[in-house]
């Protein structure tokens, strides 16, 4: 990312709202919104390949007890609305995949979920994202994903509407036509 324009912008964008950029409580502004949104939206430096690459830690699932689903759920996530950059809150993600094999390191599974919300996102690509790089990490075609969470551009701003919660669900592999395995994921 490159600090310095986003500080030059953030400088103008307090400009173009009426504030002074150089009143106490805002010079620091544009350098704090600089480190924040390299923070925030550091998915953004890796393509799903890089991140699947970064958490491929695996063990062979016949030594670790594996052999039918892996189920985490209520990993906790933000991100970035792509539209409005709003934020999407409140997100949690549930994530199953069948082993071929192998097995991520839990850890690994909670790790991929965030790396791949910290980019301008859209919660449906969010849960494909997710998906493509458990199969890959994990070395299976056989991921469901499950997302649900609240988007401010819905409920701090246009409708206003406090209680609303987006559900998306991703399959790919036998999670496609499988209601067993579907349910695993509520």
């Amino acid at each position: 990312m490159d600090r310095e324009k986003i500080e030059f912008h953030i400088r103008g964008l307090l400009e173009a709202i009426g504030e002074d950029p150089e009143r106490e409580g805002l010079k620091e502004t544009p350098a704090r919104v600089a480190g924040m949104l390299e923070e925030v939206l550091e998915g953004t430096k890796y393509t799903n390949h890089e991140i699947a690459e970064m958490f491929s830690k695996t063990f062979t699932a016949e030594d670790h007890g594996a052999q039918e689903a892996v189920v985490m759920k209520d990993i906790t996530v933000f991100s970035y609305c792509e539209h409005h950059m709003a934020l999407m809150y409140d997100m949690t993600v549930n994530v199953a995949y069948i082993p071929h094999g192998k097995v991520l390191g839990l850890s690994k599974i909670a790790r991929i979920c965030d790396m791949a919300a910290k980019r301008l996102q859209l919660q449906e690509r969010l849960g494909r994202d997710i998906a493509e790089i458990i199969a890959e990490a994990a070395g299976t075609t056989d991921v469901g994903v499950k997302i649900v969470g609240s988007h401010s551009c819905m409920t701090a701003r246009g409708i206003h509407n406090t209680s609303a919660r987006t559900e998306t669900r991703t399959y790919i592999g036998k999670f496609k036509e499988s209601r067993e395995l579907k349910d695993l994921l509520d």
